[in-house]
């Protein structure tokens, strides 16, 4: 079994829900903050307010604030400075490879966040795709095998299809034999999940979906990387027109709950 590495609260704000507002306060603090932060209501250079009135307005103690503070400050997104207070920093400082950032950043999607998401992807899934179909032991194409049959029987059911395609997804990074690449997979994961939920708007179910990845692991299963490729960026190019169209649609921006 390909295991996720998101919880459930992450699992389903990733997918466009609430994620049933889970967490305990130091989380949902870092939550609201860290979105408020990338949405630009504080912005870059800006002076966070004083810690009395982030008390107040987020309704959590000191510590608890201290320590939310300490996790965005790790982020890179935030610096603490003697007499002028806790600054945000510019947005090259942050590390926008943090799952949390991605979920944050995609809380509301336009469609220039939608072209990184997509390179992004591009620049990594073919060639984890090609390794994957050189280096894959018959055990882990089995795996695969596995993996697609829960697919094709959850293709009706766009919440029951997620799960499936996130972990064949996951199985190709982490069957590459590098472990470089397989490290990537908690920061693909979001982005995987982020494309589902923007894709699913539009195409209603996901059985289009299954003779894309049917190509993918007959490439894999052959051993045959140029094909694993092209069958990876068929996928892409796929997804990302979904979420055009759906962008599009609603007239340049996504949004759902972060």
């Amino acid at each position: 079994m390909i295991k996720t590495s998101l919880d459930p609260v992450h699992f389903s704000v990733a997918l466009g829900g609430d994620g049933g507002r889970g967490g305990n306060l130091h989380e949902i603090l870092v939550r609201r903050l860290g979105h408020m932060i990338v949405s630009g209501v504080f912005g870059a250079g800006e002076v966070l307010p004083p810690a009395d009135e982030l008390c107040q307005r987020f309704d959590v103690t000191r510590s608890v604030l201290r320590e939310g503070l300490k996790v965005l400050s790790g982020k890179g997104m935030i610096e603490a400075r003697q007499k002028t207070g806790t600054r945000v920093r510019p947005r090259a400082d942050w590390n926008h490879l943090d799952p949390d950032l991605l979920l944050w950043r995609f809380a509301s999607p336009k469609i220039d966040d939608v072209v990184a998401l997509f390179e992004l992807r591009r620049a990594i899934e073919p060639e984890a795709a090609a390794l994957c179909a050189r280096r894959a032991t018959a055990e882990q194409i089995a795996t695969l095998r596995e993996i697609m049959q829960r697919m094709e029987e959850a293709a009706s059911d766009n919440a029951a299809f997620a799960l499936p395609d996130l972990q064949f997804h996951l199985a190709i990074l982490r069957f590459t034999g590098n472990d470089l690449i397989g490290s990537l997979s908690g920061m693909i994961e979001v982005a995987l999940l982020i494309s589902f939920r923007l894709s699913d708007e539009i195409t209603g179910d996901q059985r289009h979906a299954i003779p894309l990845h049917r190509a993918l692991l007959d490439a894999i299963s052959t051993r045959d990387e140029p094909r694993a490729r092209a069958a990876t960026l068929t996928l892409l190019d796929g997804a990302e027109s979904d979420v055009r169209r759906v962008i599009a649609r609603n007239g340049g921006i996504v949004g759902f709950r972060a």
